[in-house]
């Protein structure tokens, strides 16, 4: 991805030097968000909520044709830069989740000041960015054209001198949100950007199953299976910028509704990337050697490296199945950004497999921007321990295992059920 990003700078005096979903998904995308929205918002934006869905979702694209609303684009801490690349194309999670942050805080602001127009211009610029990330022709780090994929999935024959990016973006899409009812992300801006962020891996994953078999639609010449993976891609995309959508327009109007605030009380973060695995993968270099040769796997383990197993936990006299939860080898930590003042306490429950992990020893660790908030070690014969720490001053989580047996392949050890909680 860096490679790719310094070769697109040298295109940055250009106007649309990045591309993405082309301009009629994007309006189509952004319609279906808005659309799905409730009526108290549909009126509070008013007249601006069409300007959103044709012209302001477009602006991080026409910076440079369109001086006047340029501004909505830009960063205070990029001073000089009018074409901004973290609003087309994911680069590391503090970078992205800075300017989800940057743009969402404008956005609550202008809308608490009643200043609709401005708030509907920031919240257009996330909505291009979230359906940038979340655009199949933006899935495959540092090969935005595809050069390097079609190594391996050769193009046919009319394909053969073509670039890919475009025709796997291009089309018009009739994306509806039918019966959709936005999800509040947070009741702050940092709350909500950092929800954000991990709602938007989830679409970035979605586009990436859809990019093949796109590719492959292409090389066959079936128009109407290329619309139908494109759907499938956008749909999840207006998703995503609805709840975003909806998210700043409850935070900047202060309303919300109880049941929505209720469910952001407590958040697992089994299923969130930690920054280890840097383009929501883990690298090779991530892998650990014991249990046995592999990445980290949420909702189960790998028994041998080769069976999928339950997580199971001795919890009391009991043995008890966990449907959340990492496990992980020893010598490598999962390190997890947290919006820092927004949550109190994470709390896990740890240990070593019932079964698997009998003959097993190892440290469990917690730390908090590099302070040890918590550390035990355990026998595989022994219960699993609760872990509950306070990190209402934390801006970093990492989980840390070390092996502390003679028997390093049975060393299955489970984090379940880790969950942040405000109070």
């Amino acid at each position: 991805m860096n490679h790719l990003i310094v070769l697109l700078a040298a295109f940055t005096a250009l106007p649309g030097a990045i591309f993405a979903w082309s301009e009629p998904p994007h309006q189509a995308i952004t319609r279906a968000a808005v659309d799905a929205l409730p009526e108290w918002q549909q009126t509070l934006l008013g007249a601006e909520l069409d300007n959103l869905a044709v012209k302001y979702c477009m602006i991080p694209d026409n910076v440079f044709t369109d001086k006047e609303n340029a501004k909505y684009a830009a960063m205070d801490s990029k001073p000089g830069e009018v074409y901004l690349t973290i609003l087309h194309l994911p680069t590391q999670q503090p970078e992205y989740l800075e300017a989800m942050r940057f743009f969402m805080g404008k956005a609550v602001t202008s809308v608490r000041e009643g200043k609709m127009s401005e708030a509907a211009r920031h919240m257009g610029t996330i909505c291009h960015q979230l359906e940038d990330y979340g655009s199949p022709s933006h899935t495959v780090p540092g090969d935005n054209q595809f050069q390097l994929l079609q190594q391996f999935l050769p193009a046919s024959e009319a394909m053969k001198d073509k670039l890919l990016h475009g025709p796997i973006e291009s089309g018009e899409l009739k994306v509806k949100l039918t019966d959709y009812k936005p999800a509040l992300l947070g009741t702050s801006v940092d709350e909500a950007a950092w929800r954000l962020m991990h709602r938007v891996h989830e679409g970035i994953v979605n586009a990436r199953s859809a990019t093949i078999p796109i590719i492959q639609a292409l090389y066959a010449e079936d128009k109407d299976a290329v619309s139908q993976h494109q759907l499938r891609a956008a749909t999840v995309d207006a998703q995503i910028v609805a709840d975003m959508l909806h998210t700043v327009l409850c935070i900047g109007a202060q309303r919300f509704d109880e049941a929505q605030r209720a469910a952001v009380q407590s958040v697992p973060i089994s299923a969130f990337f930690p920054l280890e695995a840097a383009s929501l993968y883990f690298p090779q270099s991530q892998f650990f050697s014991s249990p046995y040769f592999g990445p980290p796997r949420v909702g189960s383990v790998l028994a041998g490296g080769k069976s999928r197993t339950s997580l199971q936990l001795k919890v009391g006299a009991d043995t008890q199945t966990f449907t959340e939860g990492i496990s992980a080898g020893m010598g490598r930590s999962l390190t997890f950004l947290l919006p820092k003042g927004v949550y109190q306490r994470f709390s896990v429950l740890a240990g070593l497999h019932s079964e698997l992990g009998l003959e097993g020893r190892v440290e469990f660790t917690i730390s908090g921007d590099g302070r040890t908030l918590d550390s035990a070690t355990l026998n595989g014969s022994d219960p699993a321990r609760r872990f509950d720490c306070d990190v209402s001053s934390v801006s970093q989580i990492q989980l840390t295992l070390t092996s502390r047996g003679l028997d390093g392949k049975s060393n299955y050890a489970i984090w379940a059920a880790p969950t942040l909680i405000k109070k």
